[in-house]
């Protein structure tokens, strides 16, 4: 459900695709491939650290490389030491009622992001 809405490019969805996804890969690690573990992290760091304007310029760079149209390559980017501890914030959380309500959707989001890190020790 929260792909289709992030699809959708609306508001509040879209512009935290990075983000939602970023949260679901690292509390779902099978879910990532080792070389992915440094952008996902990266992305949801920056929204913590930055908010939104801080994530745009990060997502915009990764979907420009991940382009079939690119010219250069993906950015490099650190991966976080590996494992992570019981999540005080999940993707249920953020769903709700399971409709992702677009009210109190941004903060759902970076209590999801920020829980996400704290259980990795990395915040």
């Amino acid at each position: 459900m929260v792909l289709a809405l992030d699809h959708s490019r609306q508001e509040p969805w879209g512009p935290l695709h990075g983000v939602t996804v970023g949260c679901f890969l690292l509390q779902h690690p099978s879910r990532l491939p080792e070389r992915d573990r440094g952008r996902n992290w990266a992305i949801v760091r920056a929204f913590v650290d930055g908010g939104r304007p801080a994530v745009a310029g990060l997502t915009a760079a990764v979907r420009r490389a991940n382009s079939h149209r690119a010219r250069g390559a993906l950015p490099e980017f650190d991966a976080p030491p590996g494992g992570a501890g019981p999540f005080e914030v999940t993707i249920a959380d953020v769903a709700q009622d399971g409709t992702f309500p677009a009210a109190g959707f941004e903060e759902r989001v970076r209590a999801w992001a920020r829980a996400t890190l704290d259980a990795q020790s990395l915040r």
